[in-house]
């Protein structure tokens, strides 16, 4: 496998600057990458991470919102943004002749942006709707009550939107203060995949990023309560009864992420997987099945989530325990195993194909790792996996009584 090309240099202010540099395409991914995220926020600012995405937007000193959206898009680019649980992304995908076009409009809109308050006012409105758009999508609420179970009184179970209380209490104040206190040059990564040179990237932070203010507060971070399993059912105006099984999982660094990475490959890693073929194949009890698992810095979350009729709710939930019980009783055969690792080394390389993916990896090593992690140490943890590893992990993790069952059923 080829040595990717990989620079990182860090300006006198604090801000990252990373790339990868493949000069066999002609486009781009810039990203500038905001160290926080919802868990950050206090009760009174749940959802103002989020809600401040969508006002740098809104216009800037030089541009207006209309521009803004026509910088990239004027050139065939596009520009976007989104907020997690523990970052906040604003990113463009470009021709490689654009590069310093979509450093100037990110930087803009993360420096300078100016919160109209008939824009605030106006937002809230916008994401009460996607609220509601939420709630009206059972599956999309069936998770959201579900983290707030796993992650009980703390940010991390909050959704990341917010509610309407605290969205329509938001001041152009407050968002100015949040974005002063947290959008500081060592929260912030700038982070470019493709076609350009680490010295052009270098050159272009330093002309538009020297307004970034050096000082700001240190992210606070909300210590984890235990975990305890809960349970709870909720009514609802639906057809399906939809299921989500889960508990805690393993942070972004923990020492058995790629034992429960390959099992829950193993488990659904498609149609060939274990719970598609015992629960859609054999009995047609669904049309979707799936399990996911998201790691944050210090935990994460692991769990099962399908979409059936409530007659059949029992029974499904017997065959997704049995699954998860043989993980850790019966040895993994050797050519499954192997064949989960070419899996997931597959995706990892067909992903290589994607700037945008790559700039995601680019910036989410540097904040997690603070270091680049190539595709080659990946691999080789991937292959020291062994079968044994994998069911004496799973004893323990997949055990019954560490999982949290939320149910959202017909009225």
């Amino acid at each position: 496998m080829s040595q990717d090309i990989i620079n990182k240099t860090t300006l006198p202010s604090g801000l990252r600057v990373v790339t990868e540099n493949i000069s066999s395409v002609r486009s781009l991914s810039v990203g500038v990458w905001i160290k926080t995220g919802s868990r950050h926020e206090t009760d009174r600012e749940a959802g103002i991470t989020h809600f401040l995405e969508h006002m740098l937007f809104k216009g800037t000193e030089q541009r207006t919102p209309f521009q803004i959206a026509q910088t990239m898009e004027s050139v065939g680019g596009y520009l976007n943004a989104f907020t997690s649980m523990e970052h906040t992304c604003y990113y463009t995908r470009c021709l490689d002749t654009e590069l310093e076009r979509a450093v100037d409009v990110l930087s803009d809109m993360v420096l300078h942006s100016t919160f109209p308050e008939e824009e605030i006012e106006k937002e809230k409105k916008v994401v009460i709707e996607e609220m509601k758009m939420y709630r009206d999508s059972p599956d999309d609420y069936v998770f959201e009550i579900f983290n707030g179970m796993v992650f009980n009184n703390h940010p991390l179970g909050r959704p990341i939107i917010g509610f309407e209380h605290t969205v329509n209490g938001f001041t152009r104040n407050d968002l100015k203060k949040y974005l002063d206190d947290r959008y500081n040059p060592a929260n912030i990564v700038l982070a470019v995949a493709g076609n350009a040179s680490h010295e052009d990237v270098i050159k272009f932070a330093e002309k538009y990023f020297s307004a970034t203010k050096s000082e700001g507060q240190e992210v606070p971070v909300l210590e984890l309560s235990p975990y305890e399993k809960q349970k709870k059912q909720v009514k609802k105006a639906i057809e399906q009864t939809h299921l989500v099984l889960g508990r805690r999982s393993l942070s972004t660094n923990h020492d058995d992420r790629y034992k429960l990475l390959l099992a829950n490959t193993i488990l659904s890693g498609g149609m060939s997987s274990r719970l598609h073929q015992n629960v859609r194949e054999k009995y047609g009890y669904c049309y979707s099945i799936n399990s996911f698992n998201q790691s944050y810095t210090d935990t994460g979350l692991f769990g099962v989530y399908v979409g059936t009729d409530e007659t059949y709710v029992d029974h499904v939930q017997e065959i997704v325990y049995d699954e998860l019980r043989k993980m850790g009783d019966d040895v993994l055969p050797a050519q499954e195993l192997s064949e989960a690792k070419s899996q997931l080394k597959g995706k990892l390389l067909l992903a290589q194909e994607s700037m945008s993916n790559r700039m995601t990896r680019l910036a989410k090593s540097e904040m997690y790792f603070d270091r680049y992690i190539n595709l080659d140490e990946l691999v080789e943890q991937i292959d020291a996996v062994t079968s044994d590893e994998i069911r004496n992990f799973s004893q323990e993790f997949f055990r019954q009584d560490q999982f949290t069952e939320t149910i959202l059923s017909p009225e």
